[in-house]
């Protein structure tokens, strides 16, 4: 019997590619790139050099690109660090009910220091109605959080719609797409 792998979501095939360019790094330049001893420089430099080429990418600084270990990791550093950044502004959270536990999770957390989340739910194809996230605003809204793309089912959101409404009220969106959030007033 031949096995089918349809669990891509969660862990993948390397390309061949990217283990090409990850190979040096794995056997000749393994030091830790916060140091500044001889194994870690090499280390380093490629560190910044792929911090650069994110940014050129992004049209950001190089400065704000900051590398996770995955989306969990992310997810986590976007929320808490929105709630803790703007905190005296408000404490409000708008996400969905039908989010990943790493927005779910941390969502819970912040809570126990005071944040107020709505989870707005979703029809029953897994869509939430961008009007149901507007109706959830409130003066303390400091962040807006969906998932761009379903995990389980591949419902996909209406992100540039939820996107319109949170430039609207110049509130900060966080959307996780491929395992990468972003975060930033569109």
């Amino acid at each position: 019997m031949q096995r089918i792998y349809l669990d891509y979501n969660a862990s993948t095939l390397i390309a061949p590619e990217v283990a090409e360019v990850m190979k040096p790094f794995l056997t000749d330049y393994y030091g830790n790139p916060s140091t500044t001893h001889w194994a870690g420089k090499p280390a380093r430099q490629a560190y910044e050099r792929a911090r650069q080429q994110v940014a050129d990418l992004l049209g950001c600084d190089p400065e704000e690109v900051i590398f996770t270990s995955g989306g969990s990791e992310s997810n986590n550093h976007a929320l808490k660090g929105v709630f803790f950044a703007l905190k005296e502004k408000g404490t409000h959270i708008v996400t969905t009910q039908i989010e990943h536990p790493s927005i779910i999770n941390p969502c819970k957390f912040l809570e126990k220091l005071g944040a107020k989340v709505t989870y707005v739910g979703v029809d029953r194809f897994g869509q939430v109605s961008p009007s149901d996230i507007e109706k959830a605003i409130t003066n303390e809204t400091i962040l807006i959080s969906v998932m761009h793309a379903n995990n389980e089912v591949g419902t996909i959101q209406p992100i540039a719609d939820i996107a319109k409404i949170a430039k609207k009220y110049n509130i900060y969106i966080s959307s996780l797409e491929s395992r990468v959030v972003k975060v930033g007033v569109t």
